[in-house]
């Protein structure tokens, strides 16, 4: 039920119980004040009823019948041993048998001279009657005057049937007020109700105007809350947008399940290390991980024990994983991916291992043909060789230590290529002839072969060189005497591909993914003979990317290789 309809009713009952007793006590107490007035008139009608009475106790029945009809009331003469001596409800002649009235509550008053009031019905003539007895003076000893209340009982029927209208008037009139009254209060009601499923919707509430100042005033901390709650929601919205950038920003894979074991939070890092498409569903905690020691992982954390560093394996892949349950219920595991790291600690090691032994032979020649000449005295020829070949390892060392430099350099972003227009005839016979020394005891003879809308580039001249330079040594390193270099430009897009080829013993499949590595050799015994450093083709990928461009290997074994670097176009 509504609290308009709560309201109407509950006002009805209320004007319903009240008129009830209205009308309940007006009829006692009307009933009461006409049955006091009746009492009184028989009182004095009873007193002047003794005093007209004959002395003759024979003619007691014709006068109080004569009396009675003049004033309609029934007259009774009682003897002090309560006997009825004479009664004008009954004719001339002897009386019947009539109950002795000595027990009657009036008649007993009277006998003990007072006045005695009494209504009932009377067993004698079968009537609701009013007796009024007063004592006699001597004979009778009681007079008793009763009067029927049929009177009293119409009178009271008119006044109630009056109270009665009224009271429904009245409540009629009270009903179509509450109604009114609870309407103007409903209303309000209902709005705030409104507004509270609105705040709680999440849409903006419209908060109503009554009039009423208590429910103005539940309006007024109503709008307070709402406020309160719209800040603090977008706080929380705030913080929950800051928490799920920082967890899909992670680097580290962060699941989240509940209680169930049911996944309700898996980042792209997540779901990129254990394989899963982003729209792809995750499967449940426990049935995520085929291996036994990501299995151990997920076990303990739902039977809330932490798990710390954790190593895991898992497809050749090296994992470190954390675990905490949460204290809902559910827990959340941080995968740390250290396939990279251990890779890089491996490059690392290489590298250093590579480094030393790169610079452990010149050093080993320096140190051994030094020492000869400290020692020996040899003769001038061969002091002379000795010296040259000691120069030589040492020009190898400030080679290698001058490509590291270059290398450390640009794969730092400390170098930034400054563009210009570069004419790639110009730059690649340059760096040719750099190579003199080399080419002409081999008869190598380089080509060029330029396309017209790609013979020059917007790139850095210095790095052009040294990528072309690096280039030619290293085909030089492989290709047969009298073998050719092959230069070649092409517009490739929205850049320039310059092309090294050469006729070469070429580089088997399984070498060649890695020919850009730092100190990779594809046929090392040969490439130490050369004296290469093994950084050349390493510098050229850096400083190709460095410009934004990309760099390409293609060989055949016995055929000859191809290096494509690509060159994005710019404005100078």
């Amino acid at each position: 039920m509504t609290f308009a309809k709560r309201l109407v009713a509950g006002t009805v009952i209320v004007l319903v119980l009240a008129m009830t007793v209205l009308v309940w006590s007006a009829e006692r107490s009307l009933r009461r004040d006409l049955e006091g007035d009746i009492a009184r008139a028989l009182e004095s009608e009873a007193g002047l009823i003794r005093e007209a009475l004959p002395s003759d106790s024979l003619a007691w029945g014709e006068a109080v019948r004569r009396l009675a009809a003049q004033n309609n009331h029934r007259i009774t003469l009682i003897d002090s041993s309560g006997r009825v001596r004479a009664d004008s409800d009954f004719p001339p002649g002897p009386l019947p048998p009539i109950e002795n009235h000595a027990g009657r509550p009036e008649v007993q008053a009277a006998l003990h001279g007072r006045t005695g009031i009494n209504g009932r019905e009377s067993v004698t003539i079968g009537r609701q009657l009013l007796y009024v007895a007063i004592p006699g003076r001597g004979h009778p000893a009681v007079v008793r005057v009763a009067a029927s209340l049929s009177q009293v009982d119409d009178i009271v029927r008119r006044a109630q049937g009056a109270v009665a209208g009224a009271a429904l008037l009245a409540l009629l009139v009270g009903a179509v007020f509450a109604f009114f009254a609870a309407r103007s209060i409903a209303q309000p009601l209902t709005a705030i109700t409104a507004a509270a499923r609105a705040i709680a919707a999440g849409s903006p509430p419209r908060f109503p105007r009554s009039g009423v100042p208590d429910i103005d005033a539940l309006v007024q901390a109503l709008r307070q809350m709402h406020r309160q709650l719209a800040d603090r929601f977008d706080e929380l919205r705030r913080e929950q947008a800051e928490s799920a950038a920082l967890v899909e920003a992670m680097i580290e894979g962060v699941i989240a399940a509940d209680a169930r074991g049911r996944i309700v939070t898996a980042n792209p890092a997540a779901r990129r290390i254990l394989g899963y498409e982003p729209d792809e569903p995750v499967p449940d905690l426990a049935e995520l991980f085929r291996v036994k020691a990501a299995r151990e992982v997920v076990d303990a954390v739902l039977r809330g024990e932490p798990v710390e560093d954790r190593q895991v394996d898992m497809d050749a892949r090296s994992f470190l994983v954390n675990a905490r349950p949460l204290p809902a219920g559910g827990a959340v595991l941080v995968i740390h991916d250290l396939t990279e790291m251990r890779r890089l600690e491996a490059v690392r090691r290489d590298f250093v291992a590579n480094v030393s032994h790169e610079l452990k032979t010149p050093l080993t020649s320096i140190s051994g043909y030094a020492e000869t000449l400290l020692t020996d005295r040899p003769d001038r020829d061969t002091t002379e060789r000795f010296v040259a070949t000691i120069l030589s390892n040492a020009r190898r060392m400030q080679d290698l230590v001058d490509d590291l430099l270059d290398l450390s350099r640009i794969e730092a972003g400390r170098w930034q290529p400054s563009r210009s227009r570069v004419d790639l005839e110009a730059v690649a016979r340059e760096s040719w002839a750099a190579l003199a020394r080399r080419t002409e005891p081999q008869g190598a003879q380089l080509a060029l072969d330029l396309a017209p809308d790609a013979r020059s580039l917007c790139a850095d001249l210095d790095a052009v060189r040294q990528i072309l330079t690096n280039l030619f040594d290293n085909s030089l390193r492989y290709i047969p005497r009298g073998g050719r270099v092959t230069c070649l430009s092409r517009r490739n897009g929205e850049g320039i591909a310059v092309l090294v080829r050469d006729n070469g013993s070429g580089i088997t499949r399984e070498h060649l993914p890695r020919i850009f590595e730092r100190f990779y050799r594809a046929d090392d015994a040969r490439s130490r003979e050369e004296g290469g450093t093994g950084l050349g083709l390493a510098i050229v990928k850096h400083l190709v990317e460095a410009h934004g461009g990309r760099v390409s290997a293609e060989s055949e074994r016995g055929i000859g290789t191809t290096v494509t670097c690509w060159f994005p176009d710019s404005a100078v």
